[in-house]
């Protein structure tokens, strides 16, 4: 497994957001599902060092990576697209991508190699190589952020909430790179829109008031009931 989560508990002050959380993630693409104020990002946050686990353990490619801080958690190959995006949009298209291999240490010496491969992933990047990202259209500018991310060339990529903001026709643009994107590096994906992150993922867990209360394949979950009635609208 490339990323395992043990058994978290944490929260913030006295308030418990997550209740023994259990989730894995291998070579694959794995969705994290719920309702707003579930702990998704909450859980995210921890992964990424800007939580502190109260219980439990959080295992990254067999190592134990609970308190290292952000810094530590990217270089340990772990890069994580906002949901905000958080770019520089006074900068080009091509310095927002290169700022994402500039601090990881494993990622100068094939920075070219990345580059090209994301350009490759995203040909509109290609052509706005020069434009300011501030300019570009909020789907454009998930691409660059997801872009940023890969020049890392993390082993775990994760997403929270990618279609947020976006209009219908870019979020099925947005999940289709998606599932080009899990042919080369493993995916954790968390999302409200649940119905077009079932077409890009292989597995998933469903996330409540702090607890998986649900998890299997993505044709399970289609299939599920509370799935069906709750995240579908059927």
């Amino acid at each position: 497994m490339i990323l395992e989560i043990k058994s978290l508990e944490t929260g913030y002050g006295k308030l418990r957001v997550l209740q023994g959380v259990s989730i894995e993630v291998g070579t694959e693409s794995v969705g994290l599902f719920g309702p707003n104020g579930a702990g998704k990002t909450t859980l995210i946050n921890t992964v990424m060092g800007m939580g502190k686990p109260w219980k439990g353990s959080i295992l990254f490619d067999g190592r134990e990576i609970n308190g290292l801080a952000t810094h530590e958690v990217a270089r340990a190959g772990i890069a994580l697209v906002p949901q905000e995006r958080e770019l520089f949009p006074g900068m080009s298209v091509a310095d927002n991508l290169e700022l994402g291999a500039a601090y990881i240490p494993h990622a100068k010496g094939i920075m070219a190699r990345q580059l090209e491969l994301v350009l490759e992933l995203f040909p509109i990047l290609k052509e706005r190589y020069r434009q300011l990202a501030g300019t570009m259209s909020g789907g454009q500018q998930r691409q660059v952020a997801i872009g940023r991310a890969l020049m890392a060339n993390p082993k775990l990529l994760i997403l929270d909430e990618p279609s947020l903001g976006l209009q219908p026709s870019i979020v099925a643009e947005v999940f289709d790179k998606l599932k080009e994107l899990k042919k080369s590096v493993a995916i954790l994906v968390t999302e409200q829109n649940v119905r077009e992150s079932l077409r890009s993922i292989d597995r998933g867990y469903v996330l409540e008031n702090g607890s998986v209360v649900i998890q299997g394949s993505a044709e399970e979950l289609q299939g599920n009931p509370h799935v069906i009635s709750s995240y579908l609208g059927i």
